[in-house]
Formats: structure tokens, sequence, C-alpha cells
């Protein structure tokens, strides 16, 4: 198949730089386009991420002479690429109209964002959970009077941890759930080296994290009602979310009551076995399996195993019974990778393969 040419919008931030190193040879998608704010706009590359570069690999060598795009001129960017992936940090209400004229442009947008997620027409996608909800695209396109552009965003990393290990038991009437998740330093856009005061320390508080985890499930378990994605009224969701030193991982403590208590060795089971489109269509960022279940009592570790399945892969462990709810159990995902841009990547592989992301004319 050809490539399709895919543009990054923030690629100088930590989300943006992830983006670069991931569609480096892709099979599906060619780099062709970084943006930026204005301040970079104008230089290489490489000279606009000098001391900021912060990966462990080296930044691509194809990627560091491109030049550098100021990502609010939407007609020089939106010419070079077939679709865009959004990273930019701007101001919610800035950030929305952003994307909104990508897509105006018929330059559809894959956003890493928190501004579109509530947007009822907009799917926000884990795609092995609910590909369905891309059914409300033609209604967003309607509403934006395009031809085919469009936006989609993938979720906030704090939920990958448990919201697919919570997604295969639904059907057991889940009507409460209590998250405590520990979040690394990178999900806040930070190393070690510029994050000091997180050493030897536990930051109890995370802007708007808790809002996201409680809510956010409730869209994903929503359904397409109308050209709209109506979310779920239930469970019942109560989150705490705690910034940890760490530098790559969100681990999640999770406990559940059901309507309808299933046995141990059938969560089990279910958890091994659970496998959505991205498995069935071997799209090229599809971890399998998608689920790892630990038997051993003292895994998953953050540091052990927030790389099975690339980073793509989400890890559970310790499932035993609760006093108060029915059960608790430990997840674990790669917050940047599975949970940020190897997310959004993956989500563009599954619209790519659906037809909804296409070469321009």
């Amino acid at each position: 198949m050809k490539k399709l040419r895919a543009g990054i919008l923030g690629a100088t931030g930590m989300v943006g730089q992830r983006f670069i190193l991931l569609l480096q040879d892709h099979p599906y998608f060619e780099l062709t386009m970084l943006a930026a704010s204005a301040k970079s706009a104008g230089q290489s590359y490489e000279r606009a991420v000098e001391g900021r570069w912060k990966m462990s690999s080296p930044i691509p060598e194809q990627v560091k002479a491109m030049r550098v795009f100021d990502a609010s001129d939407v007609e020089a960017c939106a010419e070079k690429c077939d679709f865009v992936f959004s990273a930019v940090v701007m101001q919610k209400d800035e950030l929305k109209a952003l994307e909104e004229a990508y897509a105006k442009a018929e330059t559809p947008v894959v956003s890493n964002n928190s501004a579109h997620r509530f947007t009822p027409d907009v799917p926000m996608l884990i795609p092995e959970l609910n590909p369905e909800h891309t059914d409300v695209i033609a209604a967003q396109k309607a509403r934006l009077h395009t031809k085919n552009g469009f936006i989609a965003v993938k979720p906030n990393c704090s939920i990958q941890g448990y919201v697919p290990l919570l997604t295969p038991l639904m059907d057991f009437g889940i009507e409460s759930v209590a998250v405590t998740t520990y979040q690394a330093i990178s999900g806040a856009g930070k190393t070690f080296a510029d994050f000091p005061e997180i050493l030897d320390n536990v930051i109890p508080y995370i802007g708007g994290e808790e809002e996201k985890s409680e809510q956010e499930p409730l869209k994903i378990w929503g359904k397409v009602e109308n050209g709209e994605i109506v979310p779920a009224k239930s469970p019942v969701i109560t989150a705490q979310c705690l910034r940890v030193p760490v530098s790559d991982g969100h681990m999640a403590a999770v406990f559940v009551k059901f309507a309808h208590k299933p046995e141990k060795d059938e969560i089990i089971r279910r958890w091994r076995a659970f496998a959505g489109e991205p498995q069935r269509l071997d799209l090229p960022s599809a971890p399998k399996p998608f689920i790892t279940y630990f038997d051993e009592p003292d895994r998953p570790q953050t540091g052990l195993d927030r790389d099975l399945g690339r980073g793509m892969g989400v890890c559970a462990g310790r499932l035993r019974p609760d006093s108060l709810f029915d059960y608790k159990f430990i997840g674990l995902s790669h917050n940047t990778l599975r949970g940020a841009a190897g997310g959004a990547v993956l989500s563009a592989e599954y619209l790519c393969r659906k037809g909804f992301l296409k070469e321009k004319e």
C-alpha cells in the first residue's frame, strides 16, 4: 500500500518526540510535516529541540534537518500531509478551534489532547474496546461540512491500565469501581533531570486527572445514538491520582463490585482471551496478547512490565477477593506508548484500514 503522509502538531514536546520515533519506518505512514509553536517555526528540527530531546533513542537522521512549521498556519501545514497527529500544548478553547480548523481544511486529526474528548460526535478510541464509535464520524463531517476532514481522539493515559481490564467483565454488571493510579513523571512531560522535586517523594495531586479518570470510561462504554456518543450511566467510578517517582508507566490499584459476581478463574480466562479489532486486523502497533495476566504475587511491576507488547500491552495481576468490594487487582500500562502517542498511532492504523484516512486528491 502507498504510505499516507503524516504530520505532527506539537512535534517538539515529549509526546511529539515519541510520535517521531513511532513513525520511523512505519509501514502505513510517512512523516512529512513537523509543526510546533511560532517560537520554533523556521528552524531545523534538531535546532528546535536542542537541549530538549527527552527520548532514550536519538533523533532519526532523516528528521534532524526537517523544517519546523508554525502549527497555527493551518494552510501551510495541511498541504504537506494527508492527516495530522495532534500533541500541541495550548489553552483548551484555542486547541479545539485549531483542531477543527485542520479538519475543515480536509486534514483529519488524530489527537492526543483532551480538548475534544467530550465533543459528542468525536470518537474517543481505544480501538480494542470501542471501534464502533467511528460510526459518528459521518455525523461529525456533516456538522463540519467536510468531505474527508474529521477529528478522532484517544482517552487519558491514566485509564489505559484499568478500563481494558474492566471491559471484558461488563456483562457481569459492574456496579462500582474505586481506583488509585500511580502515575509516571513522563505523564507531565518530565524526566528526573528536570523534575528533582519528585525524587524520594509522592505528589498526591494531578490537576484534572481524577475527573478524567472517572468520566472518560463512561464515554468509552457509551452507545452511538443519532450521530452522537451517549456516555454510559454506570458504573460509578471514584478515583485518586498520584504522581510517583517513576520514569514511565502508570499503575492502577482497582476495586470492583459486580451485580453478578464472577469466579476468579473466569475473570482471568477472559483477560487472557480478550482481543479486539486491532489484533484481528493484525495492525502494526497491535500487541499480542492485548492483556497479560501475571500469577506471581509481585507482578506486574512498572520497571519490568511496562514495555510488554512494545509498550502497547496492558498488564494485570494480584486479582483477589476484597472485604468491601468483590475483587481487587493491579493494572499497568505504558503511559507515553499505549497511553499517548502509541495509542494514537494504533487508532490511526485502524482508521486507515477502515478507509477513514486516505490520500488527498
